[in-house]
């Protein structure tokens, strides 16, 4: 049983499933929500027994539809996203300067700093908020019937951090149109697939099957190797050219281990070779 209220949590043979579980409001996260995922997080930073991690929603419907706006009352602020449960239907001061956001807690690499390989498993509609979770993953599968959509406009309010995030992943135009159409566009899976923000399609009864055996595939690698590429390519992502290249040969002496180096020139020279997979 999960010790977590609005997540579900297990974990087997270095694979850990993280799923989130309010699937009667298409897993919009809350207060609560956003403190366990931050945990969740923290702790699998520190769990030497997993090693790829799988991020998913409950139910077929959505993976996450973003902030559930329920929690705010009377306010015309997003920003008052709360820090314990304590806070509920609290806001920050009437600053723009005092905030309080789900970028703070829920992204896994700027949250946590948390470097072993997530993979989203994307299962429904996902939108507004659910960015910031998808935009700091390794990369995401997608269920055939998914949905991608951001409605900040349309509400009245900028769709800021999921657009900085998501140009991270796909063209300009893509992420322009994606946030400007609001609630009168969905992009469809297919249509993620072809621009980059997806790396797979499959039907929705082989999301669960596909994402695990490529999560289990990664956490039999060397851990120190895998996260030390996982580091090097956000790293790349964020700084310049040159400073990254400088980066890199810190991440190449600290990834590599003589142990795991020895065991993969034994595995190549046994001429053992796994089956693989064509994509």
């Amino acid at each position: 049983m999960s010790r977590y209220k609005t997540l579900d949590y297990a974990e087997s043979d270095g694979v850990a499933w993280v799923t989130l579980n309010r699937p009667e409001v298409h897993n919009a996260f809350t207060g609560e929500m956003c403190q366990e995922i931050h945990q969740c997080w923290r702790e699998l930073r520190a769990n030497d027994d997993v090693r790829a991690i799988v991020l998913t929603g409950a139910g077929d419907k959505a993976f996450c539809a973003g902030f559930d706006r329920s929690e705010l009352e009377n306010t015309h602020s997003m920003t008052g996203v709360v820090r314990g449960p304590e806070d509920q239907g609290q806001v920050s001061a009437d600053s723009p300067l005092l905030t309080n956001d789900p970028g703070d807690l829920i992204p896994p690499k700027t949250a946590a700093q948390l470097w072993k390989p997530v993979i989203a498993a994307v299962n429904g509609m996902c939108c507004a908020g659910a960015f910031y979770l998808l935009g700091e993953v390794e990369f995401i599968i997608a269920a055939e019937h998914a949905t991608f959509f951001d409605p900040h406009v349309s509400y009245g309010m900028p769709a800021v951090y999921e657009s900085m995030m998501l140009l991270q992943r796909m063209p300009i135009g893509e992420v322009m149109r994606l946030a400007l159409t609001g609630v009168n566009e969905r992009m469809s899976a297919q249509r993620a697939h072809s621009v980059g923000l997806v790396q797979e399609v499959v039907p929705a009864g082989r999301l669960r099957e596909t994402a695990q055996e490529i999560a289990a595939q990664i956490a039999a690698q060397p851990p120190l190797a895998v996260q030390a590429t996982v580091r090097a390519v956000w790293y790349a992502q964020d700084l310049g050219y040159r400073q990254s290249l400088d980066v890199a040969k810190t991440l190449s002496m600290t990834g590599n281990s003589g142990d795991t180096m020895s065991g993969g020139q034994q595995l190549f020279r046994s001429g053992q070779r796994p089956e693989w997979r064509l994509r």
